[in-house]
């Protein structure tokens, strides 16, 4: 008989569970505009709070930074000071909300103006429900939101454990996040591992931080954060096999003895890698399926639910949007029967043998991943694999494999009236970046300079001596110091880093199919007398770089030299890279929305460096009329996310190649 491990007290038909908390990820343009949207989806009957942050704001930079131009609210909200916390919260009881904050490297500092707010407000800071996602490791692999090196960046998500026990009890300090994982390519077993390996690495350095008799309430603190895709069994199994696997792990590792300790609690967002830009009314029904496979089996049933938009592949999201979605959620719990049984799955052989499929697998990689010393440590390893599984996904969708109803599939279709219009997307306030810049520097002016010297002083002096980094953020706070401020001190402590790209230097072995790209590329590389060079760049914040990575992956397999040094550069830095590496053409990937301003940039620092002969190339969510903009501009060619056929780009990127070469002789 299978160990079956179970959540709370058995029911009967007759009765019902509570649902999950109802959420939605929210947040853009300014603090005052996203409080209204909030305030707004309350009273819709959403019960709990997902904070999206602007990319500065996750990456520890004021709005005014050099980095920052042209992503300041654009995929969340800014939050420069305590008084943009403030505006973010105004009139909503902290005390009596439960918050998802989706922050990681600066997690601390978020959390410290959350608290710093809350006592403002009058709340006893015991009573604060929420979560911080705090999940550093895997920004490493897949968002690219860190601030610091590994370490450093441990060392903190634990002290931010270790406060939140003697201060905050009902918070959750981390939230280990598989969802990124997936988005970046991850297969089941893999997002399985990597996740797991991450909450060991976490829970051994807290080990360190925590009287022993707390430790195992701590355990029970620790929550995830997963993706759902659209293979409906496999996910659901997938979630049973992490419910099973952390009880083990927990019992075994740590000999945690208490269930309710052991319990596996994760909320999701369903995939949005799967959202597609063709026929994106198809994406109701992906989003509904998904949102099943972590709902229907009560013993592996996710505590909180959001649910991504079905035109987040075109743009924002307006608030219709975001309700539909909602609305999807109340009506499976309240209209339907589903919360009135037990696990609908319990005993059923065809998913206790997938289960049992993937943890052996899983075990197997957590094994691989111990004998390197732990997450930290495989970091460099986890990343070439995702990018590795990343490619073979994609291979099967351009090669028909793998069916995309609407996009390698019947993708003949009536033109939807739901996408018709100017107002079909929201847009964020273009004017929104300039108002942001002038309320900082007005907050800056007005606060005592000296106090938040003092408390910056402070920080610098517990980063340094490895004191608790919590309480002197908290006085950061008070004090008025800015995002940009705390980031500095702890960039100029721990230094910089830069996280591996995956992308392998020697060519693969799949190279079926790529014969005639590679002979057109060895054609155009002989007339020009050297190999041609592709060099991939990431402007500004944004560091969803999967795109890229799958770009200079295919293109060095296509026998292309490639340039790709990862995410976070500026125009400038661009550009200086394109002349040092001689590059025949330049493909920039910008999934933030700041497209405009960055291309636009490059464009023009590339034609004053004297380099506007060679061709730029860009890519990432882009609206039909930024396109015609960026091509009127000087852009060579954009890609959208309805461009997955990858060797047609590598087709256009000889082609640009050869017509330039032509050109100059």
């Amino acid at each position: 008989m299978r160990d079956k491990v179970t959540h709370g007290v058995e029911m009967t038909n007759s009765e019902k569970t509570r649902p999950w908390l109802f959420r939605t990820y929210a947040g853009h343009s300014t603090a005052l505009a996203s409080n209204a949207l909030y305030r707004s989806n309350l009273a819709k009957g959403q019960t709990g709070l997902s904070v999206a942050f602007d990319l500065p704001t996750q990456t520890g930079y004021d709005s005014d930074h050099v980095l920052a131009r042209g992503e300041v609210g654009k995929v969340g909200v800014p939050i420069d000071h305590i008084g943009d916390m403030r505006a973010l919260f105004a009139d909503i009881p902290l005390e009596r909300m439960n918050t998802s904050m989706t922050i990681n490297a600066t997690a601390p500092w978020l959390l410290a103006l959350y608290i710093a707010v809350a006592e403002e407000q009058g709340a006893d800071i015991s009573a604060l429900k929420g979560t911080v996602q705090n999940d550093i490791i895997k920004e490493y692999l897949s968002r690219g939101t860190y601030v610091c090196p590994p370490e450093p960046s441990l060392r903190m998500l634990t002290d931010v454990a270790a406060y939140t026990r003697a201060h905050l009890p009902k918070w959750n300090p981390t939230n280990i996040c598989s969802y990124h994982l997936q988005e970046a390519g991850a297969t089941p077993e893999e997002e399985l591992a990597f996740a797991l390996a991450t909450a060991i690495s976490v829970l051994d350095d807290l080990r360190e931080k925590v009287p022993a008799e707390h430790f195992p309430e701590m355990v029970g603190r620790i929550s995830f954060f997963v993706n759902a895709g659209i293979r409906f069994v496999t996910e659901l199994c997938k979630m049973r096999a992490f419910v099973e696997l952390w009880d083990e792990i927990t019992r075994e590792r740590y000999g945690i003895e208490d269930p309710k300790f052991r319990r596996f609690r994760y909320g999701v967002q369903v995939n949005s890698l799967g959202l597609t830009e063709q026929q994106p009314e198809n994406n109701v029904y992906r989003i509904l399926i998904e949102m099943l496979a972590v709902t229907l089996s009560k013993n592996a049933r996710a505590r909180a639910v959001q649910l991504p938009a079905w035109n987040e592949a075109l743009g924002l999201p307006r608030p219709f949007d975001q309700q539909w979605s909602l609305r999807m959620q109340q009506i499976l719990a309240y209209e339907t029967d589903l919360l009135e049984y037990d696990d609908l799955f319990d005993e059923n052989p065809a998913i206790n043998r997938k289960v049992d499929e993937l943890k052996k697998r899983a075990r197997e990689e957590l094994g691989l991943i111990d004998d390197m010393g732990g997450a930290i440590a495989a970091i460099e390893y986890m990343k070439s694999r995702l990018v590795d599984s990343n490619a073979e996904r994609l291979r099967k969708i351009e090669n028909g494999e793998t069916t995309v109803v609407g996009v390698n599939r019947w993708t003949e279709t009536t033109e939807s009236p739901l996408t018709a219009g100017d107002r079909a997307i929201m847009e964020a306030d273009p004017e929104a970046e300039a108002d942001q810049i002038d309320r900082l520097n007005a907050f800056r002016e007005a606060r005592d300079e000296a106090l938040a010297q003092d408390a910056l002083d402070a920080l610098r002096a517990a980063a340094e001596g490895g004191a608790n980094i919590m309480p002197p953020s908290i006085a950061c706070a008070k004090a008025g110091v800015t995002t940009g401020e705390w980031g500095d001190v702890l960039r100029q402590t721990f230094g910089q880093f830069r996280a591996p790209t995956g992308v392998r230097k020697t060519i693969s072995n799949r190279t079926e199919g790529l014969e005639d790209i590679r002979s057109a590329v060895d054609l155009v590389s002989a007339r020009m007398g050297r190999r041609l060079t592709l060099l991939v760049g990431k402007p500004g914040l944004d560091g969803h770089s999967n795109g890229a990575e799958q770009i200079a992956t295919r293109a060095r397999d296509c026998g292309m030299d490639i340039r790709y040094e990862g995410i976070r550069l500026t125009p400038e830095e661009i550009v200086a890279a394109a002349k040092r590496e001689n590059a025949h053409i330049v493909g920039l990937s910008i999934l933030s929305g700041s497209h405009i301003p960055l291309l636009t940039e490059v464009i023009e620092r590339m034609q004053s460096a004297g380099l506007g002969h060679i061709p730029v190339v860009a890519g990432g969510i882009i609206p039909e009329d930024d396109e015609q903009e960026l091509l009127g501009r000087g852009v060579a060619r954009i890609y959208t996310p309805k461009d997955f056929e990858m060797n047609k780009i590598m087709f256009d990127i000889v082609d640009l190649v050869d017509a330039t070469s032509l050109a100059a002789e």
